[in-house]
């Protein structure tokens, strides 16, 4: 059973739930009428039968000057005036004993006497037994009027039986719960119909969602599914889907270009080591001079190689999550360590170290070296040998900054931000040396993300740039 139900498409269970639950609310609600109506009409009876009887007991009772002895001798016309053509009367002394029934003629319903249990009650004084009996085929409701000396008197002479059939109540019942039943369906049928009909148009954007899976699954990632009601949830997933698809776009967009962009950037050092060795297998050799000039292009060419390859490693392993070494690490002498590395790397240029706190976090050492290599080592590409070059950190509302500046040539406003995809090349391109400006501010923006933080960089052309890696300040 439960197979069954997990294998049903989801908007057949909804209109499945949906069906059972309007049929019980309803079966719940005809059910509810019907016993109301019931309840209705037998009150409505017994009140008019008691109203129909208070004045003969009253005019019959009250007047008598000795009422317990004079009962038996008005019995029976007490019982005839009670009865008519839809009621019988039956009259019972205080020791409910029968003393009169009030049916002469075949056309008044029959009565026979209720048990002693329910004489009892009403000879105690309770005023509201209402017993419903069986009588031949019929079911005749009867009602216990207790028989007092004076109005509220506590002193009981006897009991008046009111027998009514219910014959007409039943057929009224019966027609009120045919009428009920037919209701019930006809609003159940309706209810499934329009239920199903609303929930196979709500879970339409669903079955486009599927369509659009399986066309991106295809490679068509320019597959879309229009929003036809962006407030609610299949909406909103719709429209996180169709962001989700632009992203990937997006995504595979940029990795192709990315992948074009390696390519290119390892193309050139690779025609140049081919040409060098086919100028070498054509007998260069013989020509010391020549040779060892190839010999040297082919080495830097080998170098760039190295390094482009080395940086897409490192890349990669960093956007994996993998390639932290967390330790805590004074961040004092980590930058004075690098500092002093830093002012090997600038020549003729002036290094200003700005010192922060002597504080310790929980970071990778050295992916945070590297980083801060790759902006020392565009900033010297970009400065001139009389440039000035600023080296720092801070420590700001639980944040690390670490930042480097120059006073160089700048970027372009329009350059500013595409600086951190792989190879861009911008109207103001930066030079590059050995490849490193092509994938040196991706692999910084790479490691400040692998310790959860972010980087940001300002620039003016003619004016410098200012490059900041800001991580979380963790101490454990």
């Amino acid at each position: 059973m439960k197979q069954w139900w997990h294998n049903l498409p989801l908007r057949q269970r909804l209109a499945v739930l949906y069906s059972g639950l309007l049929a019980l609310l309803l079966g719940l609600l005809g059910f509810g009428f019907y016993i109301d109506i019931q309840q209705f009409l037998f009150s409505s009876t017994e009140l008019r039968i008691r109203a129909q009887a208070k004045p003969v007991i009253e005019r019959y009772v009250f007047t008598l000057v000795d009422p317990v002895t004079r009962l038996p001798y008005i019995a029976q016309q007490l019982s005839r005036d009670l009865t008519s053509r839809d009621t019988t009367a039956l009259v019972f002394d205080r020791e409910g004993r029968l003393l009169a029934n009030g049916r002469k003629l075949p056309e008044e319903p029959v009565a026979i006497p209720v048990s002693a249990d329910y004489l009892a009650l009403a000879l105690s004084g309770d005023n509201n037994v209402t017993i419903i009996q069986q009588v031949g085929e019929q079911h005749m409701l009867s009602l216990l009027i207790p028989l007092r000396t004076a109005p509220a008197s506590s002193e009981i002479l006897g009991v008046v039986q009111m027998t009514t059939p219910l014959t007409m109540i039943e057929m009224t019942l019966q027609r009120q719960g045919f009428t009920i039943l037919f209701g019930v369906i006809m609003m159940l049928v309706v209810g499934i119909i329009v239920g199903y009909w609303l929930t196979s148009s709500t879970l339409r954007p669903l079955n486009d969602l599927i369509v659009a899976c399986r066309n991106i699954a295809q490679g068509n990632l320019q597959q879309r599914v229009p929003v036809v009601a962006p407030y609610d949830e299949v909406g909103q997933l719709t429209a996180a889907f169709a962001e989700m698809v632009e992203q990937l776009e997006k995504n595979f967009q940029a990795q192709q270009r990315f992948i074009a962009d390696a390519a290119h950037e390892m193309r050139t050092p690779l025609t140049a080591l081919r040409s060098g060795l086919e100028v070498l297998l054509r007998g260069a050799q013989d020509d010391p001079q020549t040779a060892f000039r190839l010999i040297q292009s082919m080495y830097r060419d080998v170098v760039r190689l190295c390094g482009v390859s080395e940086q897409l490693l490192d890349r990669a392993r960093y956007e994996s999550g993998r390639a932290l070494m967390l330790r805590l690490v004074a961040i004092a002498e980590m930058m004075e360590e690098f500092a002093a590395q830093a002012r090997l790397l600038v020549g003729e240029r002036t290094l200003i170290i700005a010192h922060g706190p002597a504080v310790s976090a929980l970071i990778d050492s050295d992916g945070i070296k590297q980083a801060l290599f790759h902006l020392i080592d565009n900033a010297i590409q970009h400065t001139t040998p009389q440039g000035e070059i600023r080296l720092g950190w801070s420590v700001e509302r639980g944040v690390v900054q670490f930042w480097v500046a120059d006073n160089g040539e700048g970027i372009a406003e329009a350059d500013l931000p595409h600086v951190f995809t792989p190879f861009y090349r911008g109207s103001r391109s930066r030079s590059r040396r050995t490849g490193r400006a092509g994938l040196g501010l991706t692999l910084v923006q790479s490691v400040a993300r692998a310790h959860g933080g972010e980087v940001t960089i300002t620039s003016r052309l003619g004016e410098g740039t200012q490059v900041v890696i800001a991580i979380p300040y963790r101490v454990e």
